[in-house]
């Protein structure tokens, strides 16, 4: 796996004050916006659109597995 650096001109600090009022702003959304902010985010941080298919090579699946 490749060594990940963490962007640090993306990360600002703020005031407890500040954060909280960030939170307040998605509860303020239906729960379809905030699902959608998640997908986006999440499409954000694998680098992959919303309508790249899913590699399902990767996952397994089982309808009567074996404990191991």
């Amino acid at each position: 796996m490749k060594n990940f650096r963490m962007d640090r001109s993306v990360v600002t600090k703020s005031s407890f004050k500040d954060a909280d009022d960030h939170t307040s702003f998605y509860n303020d959304k239906t729960p379809l916006e905030r699902l959608e902010a998640a997908c986006s985010i999440i499409n954000q941080i694998f680098q992959v659109s919303a309508n790249s298919k899913i590699d399902k090579t990767i996952i397994q699946s089982r309808k009567h597995a074996k404990s191991v």
